[in-house]
């Protein structure tokens, strides 16, 4: 039944409720032609126009107001799924703010001049209520999840390769079965334990067991990105200022720290330790022989670099004297730590005391020979890699100032006294030293993130970054062309290259290789092959010949945009390599890709979208429009890197996919806003807070929106999800399952966590470790939670909250017979996680020695 008029007291509700609807339809009107202009989608100028009138008539008490509403609803649902299909994210901005306000408007209508009957309007609200209801339910139930029916590989018996001697005492080569030796386990980085101990059939009973806190907690820095290391029964850390501590493995008691200090002023924004090395001098090596008492010294800080303390003085005495070739000696196992001021420290791994025969008194400045440095320019974030009683060191060159930063120089130090053995400066092909009075070449490729090593081939495999000034390539020189992001395998007994493989040419995305390379033999047709696996930031895997270089897969080289700013144009390649084994890349992104948890937000990443220039993956860099990078300089895969199952002949990937928004900013327009580098700005980032990375020496500042996110909401513009996580099969390349990785539970509009267990996918850093026990441990999403997934079926079988970011690649290891889970949940800058100093352990519940 309907009524002729307007029901008393329906003022107030019709005029808000028009109101909001009027000016949504204006909204979308006015950014719907501007996007048509743009060649962009023709929907939202139509429909805002009709919203606008709909919400006219509303605030006018005319139930057309409401027939309108309900004919640009039921056509935003057609042209929904002709845009969407069956993909759930993609009809979440379209129509959820709609059927929203759908439901007062059915509430509404009976109050309307010829509206229907008061049940009529409460039953049509209940039924949108209900739909809404169970669309909203539809979210918590992962999408985008694949599933291969190739049969999962089994695991089957791997042969351990021998090692000589004296490398099967470095936990770093051959870890003990209990142990984890290295930053990935050990130099071959497969972040694979054969403990079995912990399972998805009783990973339920999982459970903290121990929490350390450093007490390190910068106060404008994020927290700590370490893996431990475990040999014997003491773990190794460092902490967010790069604190040397030694804990009991089994009750995370503290045995000893030793503080270098690390001077506030020369942390960078992006810098953290991410772990440290464990040496044992071999029987042949030589150390500094005890005094004649047999004491080791007391720990001093009148160097001025750094301070010890134990916990049990005597104690500490008793086990800091270590026998080799019979005589007594400290320091005959070190933990070498490389600093965020550009240190190496080498301390007695049973003290926590400075090796004194190492270097200038236990420290070895690697800044040496660089020239000019400036406080937080730069240091070492990544473990170093110890091959052959080589110590091999990159550093972090703070990104984006200074198309002459500080070199790029690989060392390598003698692991017992801390002298240099060579330095590869790739300038300078046929030197591994300098001459009096020279520097390192200026502006060449870092590397910043971990080596792996081959210890009997005694090459080391450095994931190197791009020359000083990412976005820009005029002033490259020839061997900055050729080796950066590549992977170089360096001899470890000469510093100069055995070979190199080039994952990207002229790289002006900051598509460093952030990942080690992760070493395993693979099977082909003419045997077993010594081999490597390589994420890059693009999400492309290669597997090569880790003796030769050479790819067990195909490579293509296919023709990819030129262009680009004026001064660039000749010098981008016509092609770029893409593998054929294996990639973790998305499809190309297209308009309907953009997102928002409204039509307004998704309209105005569409109207920038269109806005932009997008060639895909390789959009050359732009002055005069945005550029969209896809995937953006965080990956595909980054420092977290992968973990391999050797005995299931399975890789796992967690990954990024996220778009960055990029603008080139001529020099002119860069220094009127007054964006500088560190060294004369003395800002965190680089210049005032938030500003863009100022490239100084070169044409061009870079302004990059790392994940494309919308100025208010901080929403991200890509639909979700933004990470997930991969099982491939090793010998084939194939994908057995994906999913998305991470909840929305600490993410939500204007940065107010949403609390819900939604898997969106977040973005993600640090990897994951896999053990025989058929499991992936892994937190690096920004959900803050830690998780144990069944490696056969990509699903979580176990999580725990934790009180910090955790983006740090978890390790497990064995002590008293029990097996442990531990993660470091220190916090991150960039995801934008909980900072802390958390060192948190896990085991089954009930074991005995439960400590």
């Amino acid at each position: 039944m309907f009524r002729e008029r307007a029901h008393p007291g329906s003022h107030w509700p019709r005029w808000l409720l028009g109101g909001v609807i009027a000016l949504l339809g204006l909204t979308l009107a006015i950014g719907g032609g501007w996007l048509l202009t743009l060649g962009g989608s023709w929907y939202y100028l139509p429909a805002g126009i009709a919203l606008l009138v709909a919400g006219g008539l509303l605030m006018l008490g005319r139930i057309g107001g409401a027939w309108l509403y309900a004919v640009v609803l039921l056509a935003t649902i057609g042209w929904a799924a002709w845009e969407s299909g069956l993909d759930y994210w993609r009809w979440i901005p379209r129509l959820g703010l709609l059927v929203v306000l759908a439901i007062p408007v059915a509430l509404l209508a009976p109050r309307l001049r010829g509206g229907p009957s008061r049940k009529t309007g409460w039953g049509m609200a209940a039924v949108l209520a209900l739909v809404f209801a169970g669309v909203f339910a539809l979210a918590f139930v992962p999408h985008g999840v694949t599933r291969s029916a190739t049969p999962f590989p089994q695991p089957s018996t791997v042969s351990q390769r021998t090692t000589s001697d004296d490398a099967a005492t470095q936990p770093g080569v051959a870890p003990a079965p209990g142990d984890w030796g290295a930053y990935g386990r050990s130099h071959a980085a497969t972040r694979f334990s054969p403990l079995d101990q912990i399972t998805a059939d009783n990973v339920d009973r999982l459970e903290r067991v121990w929490t350390y806190r450093t007490g390190d907690l910068p106060e404008k820095r994020w927290g700590a990105e370490t893996t431990p290391l475990k040999v014997g029964d003491t773990l190794y850390l460092c902490s967010a200022r790069n604190i040397l501590i030694a804990l009991d493995a089994r009750t995370g008691d503290e045995r000893w720290r030793y503080d270098p200090r690390v001077a506030e002023e020369n942390i960078p924004y992006t810098a953290a330790c991410r772990g440290v090395a464990y040496y044992q001098v071999p029987a042949s090596g030589s150390t500094a022989p005890a005094d004649d008492a047999g004491e080791v010294p007391e720990a001093s800080a009148t160097s001025g670099v750094g301070e010890s303390s134990t916990a049990d003085t005597s104690a500490a005495r008793d086990t800091a004297v270590a026998t080799l070739d019979g005589v007594r000696r400290d320091c005959a196992t070190r933990i070498i730590e490389g600093t965020l001021d550009g240190r190496l420290i080498a301390v007695d791994a049973r003290t926590g005391r400075p090796c004194t025969d190492f270097g200038d008194n236990g420290q070895v400045d690697i800044t040496r020979g660089m020239g000019e440095v400036s406080p937080g320019m730069v240091s070492i974030t990544s473990a170093p890699t110890i091959v052959q009683g080589v110590i091999v060191t990159g550093h972090q060159v703070l990104d984006g100032q200074r198309r002459m930063a500080p070199s790029g120089v690989i060392q390598g130090f003698d692991a017992v006294t801390g002298q240099q053995r060579w330095a590869w400066d790739m300038m300078r092909p046929d030197r591994t030293a300098l001459a009096p009075g020279e520097t390192y070449t200026r502006g060449t490729p870092n590397m910043w993130t971990t080596a792996s090593a081959d210890e009997e081939l005694g090459l080391v495999y450095l994931p190197m970054g791009n020359a000083a000034a990412d976005y820009v390539s005029a002033s490259r020189r020839p061997p900055e062309m050729e080796y950066s992001t590549s992977l170089v395998a360096l001899d470890v007994t000469t510093g100069r290259p055995a070979w190199h493989f080039q994952t990207v040419h002229n790289d002006v995305w900051d598509y460093d290789l952030g990942s080690q390379a992760t070493l395993v033999d693979v099977s082909t047709a003419a045997g077993t092959v010594p081999a490597l696996v390589l994420p890059t930031k693009q999400g492309d895997m290669y597997v090569l010949d880790r003796r030769t270089g050479q790819p067990l897969h195909g490579v293509e080289e296919r023709p990819v945009p030129t262009g680009g700013v004026p001064t660039e144009e000749g010098l981008r390649s016509p092609t770029q390599p893409y593998s054929q084994y294996h990639t973790l890349a998305k499809r190309e992104l297209t308009e309907r890709d953009m997102w928002g948890l409204t039509p307004i937000d998704q309209m105005i990443c569409r109207i920038q979208f269109a806005g932009a220039s997008y060639e895909g993956m390789y959009t050359p860099p732009t002055t005069d429009r945005h550029w969209v990078e896809y995937p953006g300089y965080n990956g595909g895969s980054d420092w977290g890197g992968i973990a391999i199952d050797p005995q299931r002949a399975v890789i796992i990937a967690n990954y990024n996919d996220m778009p960055n928004y990029n603008i080139l900013v001529p020099r002119e327009e860069a220094d009127r806003r007054g964006w500088a580098p560190r060294d004369e700005a003395r800002g965190d980032m680089g210049g005032a807070e938030g500003a863009g990375d100022p490239q100084a020496g070169t044409p061009y500042a870079i302004d990059v929106n790392a994940g494309w996110r919308l100025p208010f909401t901080g929403l991200l513009c890509k639909e979700p999800p933004y990470g997930g996580i991969r099982a491939i099969d090793l010998a084939t390349g194939e994908t057995l399952w994906d999913r998305p990785f991470g909840t929305a539970r600490k993410n939500g509009p204007f940065g107010i966590p949403s609390y819900l267990p939604i898997v969106i996918g977040t973005p993600n850093n640090g990897g994951p470790a896999v053990t025989a026990g058929g499991l992936v441990f892994i937190a690096a999403a920004t959900d803050d939670l830690i998780r144990a997934i069944d490696i056969e079926t990509g699903e979580t079988v176990w999580s725990d909250a934790l009180p910090a970011g955790a983006q740090a690649t978890p390790m497990v290891y064995e002590a008293g017979g029990r097996q442990y889970l531990i993660i470091m949940a220190g916090g991150h800058h960039f995801m934008e996680t909980p900072v802390g100093d958390y060192v948190i352990a896990y085991a089954l519940h009930g074991d005995p020695d439960a400590g």
